[in-house]
């Protein structure tokens, strides 16, 4: 194994966060901002890129490159390193940054590769390379919801993805074909083919209420499925909140939640 060793527990039911046990010398990367806790004897560094190369092998360009690959994903230039530097098995600690489920993924058992979302990404074991998935199809480009580009996971340790609402798991068999909402899918193998496909008829396109485009999944492979997309949780708190504020819902005098954001702001 490449990747370091790390073994795990998930806690909490819609709002999950992820233990991870080092043992001395250990390490995980994780998205800047995502730790909860850890216990003393963790030595925390914040690197360029993913750290999934040495730093004295990969040299300023590499370090540079994995940086910039992350920044064309709209994720943060930096990522931060847990490493166990004690003599016993210490722990770090991983939160949801909204509800939803944390999805432990052994890389080892998936063909070293999972796409995902360009903001699924949570944690993994060190070595595991977070990259750029260039969809190749023009179509998934610019209609695609989540953008021309997605994430990567690449090696044989252990990653943890995190999506909304809950997750359906499901496994896909030789041309069989599922079709999703372009912002419900989280990850997919690598084996799945992946496109765009317009919602047929006029009015099913302009008053259904679902856009325009879904996601067109072939097997065989694995998807990983969510119910709350957090964009679709973000336009519904914006529609509720009051006109002042620049949402397009309740007025001052109405109760609700905007009555309840009128109260903190007196």
């Amino acid at each position: 194994m490449n990747n370091h060793e790390i073994d795990y527990k998930l806690f909490g039911d819609d709002m999950q966060y992820v233990q991870v046990e080092l043992d001395p010398q250990e390490t995980v990367v994780a998205e800047a901002g995502a730790l909860m806790m850890m216990d003393d004897s963790i030595h925390m560094e914040t690197i360029f890129g993913d750290g999934s190369r040495g730093g004295s092998q990969s040299g300023l360009m590499g370090k540079l490159l994995g940086a910039g690959k992350r920044l064309i994903t709209g994720e943060s230039l930096f990522m931060t390193t847990f490493t166990n530097v004690g003599s016993g098995k210490k722990h770090v600690y991983f939160a949801s940054p909204y509800p939803g489920k944390i999805i432990p993924m052994d890389l080892s058992q998936l063909n070293g590769k999972i796409i995902c979302q360009k903001d699924a990404f949570l944690a993994a074991a060190k070595g595991v390379s977070v990259g750029v998935e260039f969809q190749k199809k023009i179509g998934v480009g610019f209609f695609g919801g989540e953008g021309f580009i997605m994430q990567k996971l690449e090696g044989d340790g252990m990653a943890f993805v995190h999506a909304g609402g809950a997750i359906h798991e499901k496994t896909l068999q030789p041309g069989e074909v599922l079709r999703v909402d372009t912002g419900c899918l989280v990850a997919m193998t690598s084996n799945v083919d992946y496109d765009i496909e317009m919602v047929g008829g006029v009015k099913t396109a302009l008053f259904g209420g679902e856009g325009i485009f879904f996601a067109t999944l072939r097997g065989p492979g694995t998807v990983w499925v969510q119910s709350l997309p957090f964009s679709r949780l973000a336009s519904r708190v914006f529609a509720a909140a009051p006109i002042s504020q620049g949402g397009g819902g309740q007025s001052k005098g109405e109760g609700g939640i905007g009555g309840l954001f009128d109260l903190f702001n007196r």
